[in-house]
């Protein structure tokens, strides 16, 4: 069952949070990172990716790990507190005419080893190595992991008084996000804490790397450091920060893809090869449907639907429309085997959608580009629950939680 622990947040001063709350760390380069920050000396992502305060160079170097250990304490002293008592918080996201409603807290890295809490992406060494090197720098967990519970009335009933209340932040970002944060009171608090012990298991959506490297960090301090991990409100390195949402209420967009060439083919060489195996139709932009995708070559859209599908009652992951593209396109047709390592093929997800897709094609940036249908949630969880993993930039969650608002000091 799913372990939830209140924790002494260091957060911002009411009146400070916009400023400070930042994109995820890992949804923008170091240029956008840079972008955002500028004219802003509380951003977070002054943080969360010091690197933008630096000279071009190793992303990966110690000067980085050292600048965003300083830029965090100054952050401390300007504008940032500790609770007094250990809190749990509930967390909204507000786009457009979509709302989610999360706890904030901090989970059992136990049980994230246990797979109580599972995973459905594999992750990277170099960018597990980075959050890890980052924890460690500041002794704290700056960014929270988005992870689904199946709903829950007695969760949500709680949720729903929880909020009854004047807000501790409430702001809309730059990119349109209305973010709303409330302090549980002690009744609501502790009756959270019951709920969830009746939680089998929770599934990570966004952030595998930072809990990833959460048990990193908790394997090291616990060798090295075995004291620390005695504190009574479990809110310790044993803990990931984490906000979890009812599985029915998050907001999963598509993930679409690009490629920089065809393989030295024309056009209408390309749209011949990919005719042998997937029926092609001039078609919309968007997909309407799972087993349907579109693509777009030479200024003009086209739907293409494959000519034999797999059977999802005996390959989950096989029949997910990421995994036909790639098995039945992308390798076979365009020799993308690897889409983790080969500069070929990048991705488009969330809100920039189909008109981010043409823009790139049509600028000559890239070749092809190809929409799908989101992947639903109950998928997700389906492929976590056999133990499988999806197939790399399968799921765009959005909106985002914000990175600096609940930090989970360790």
């Amino acid at each position: 069952m799913a372990a939830l622990f209140p924790f002494r947040a260091l957060r911002p001063r009411p009146g400070d949070a916009a400023k400070i709350a930042a994109v995820p760390y890992d949804v923008v380069s170091a240029d956008q990172a840079r972008a955002l920050a500028e004219g802003n000396p509380l951003s977070f992502l002054r943080v969360s990716r010091a690197e933008i305060e630096l000279p071009p160079g190793e992303p990966y170097a110690d000067a980085v790990y050292e600048r965003a250990a300083l830029n965090f304490s100054t952050l401390r002293e300007k504008a940032l507190v500790v609770e007094a008592l250990p809190a749990l918080y509930m967390y909204r996201l507000t786009l457009g005419d979509h709302t989610q409603l999360g706890l904030a807290g901090c989970f059992s890295l136990e049980e994230y080893d246990r797979n109580i809490i599972r995973k459905h992406e594999r992750t990277r060494p170099d960018k597990e190595h980075d959050r890890t090197r980052h924890m460690l720098a500041l002794r704290a967990q700056s960014g929270p992991v988005f992870l689904i519970y199946r709903a829950s009335v007695d969760i949500g009933d709680i949720a729903r008084h929880a909020i009854d209340s004047e807000p501790l932040f409430d702001f809309t970002a730059e990119d349109g996000v209305r973010h709303t944060l409330w302090t549980a009171d002690t009744a609501d608090r502790d009756g959270l804490v019951r709920a969830f012990s009746r939680v089998e298991r929770l599934y990570i959506a966004d952030g595998h790397h930072r809990a990833a490297s959460a048990a990193r960090v908790r394997h090291e301090l616990a060798a090295s450091e075995p004291a620390l991990g005695e504190v009574p409100s479990g809110a310790d390195f044993n803990t990931l920060l984490a906000v979890a949402f009812p599985h029915d209420q998050v907001q999963v967009l598509a993930y679409h893809r690009i490629v920089k060439d065809l393989g030295g083919r024309t056009p209408e060489q390309f749209i011949a090869e990919v005719d042998a195996r997937f029926v092609v139709v001039p078609g919309g932009a968007a997909p309407q449907r799972r087993g349907a995708m579109g693509m777009y070559v030479a200024g003009r859209w086209y739907g293409i639907h494959p000519r034999v599908s797999s059977d999802a009652s005996s390959n989950l992951v096989g029949s997910l429309d990421v995994s036909v593209l790639q098995d039945q396109l992308l390798a076979p047709v365009l020799g993308i085997v690897d889409v983790r390592t080969d500069r070929r093929i990048d991705f488009v997800g969330g809100v920039r959608g189909t008109r981010e897709l043409e823009r790139l094609v049509d600028s000559g940036r890239a070749a092809a580009a190809f929409s799908m249908f989101p992947v639903d949630v109950a998928d997700l969880m389906a492929v976590a629950d056999l133990g499988a993993m999806m197939p790399p930039k399968s799921t765009w969650f959005e909106p985002k939680l914000r990175d600096g608002l609940l930090i989970h000091l360790i």
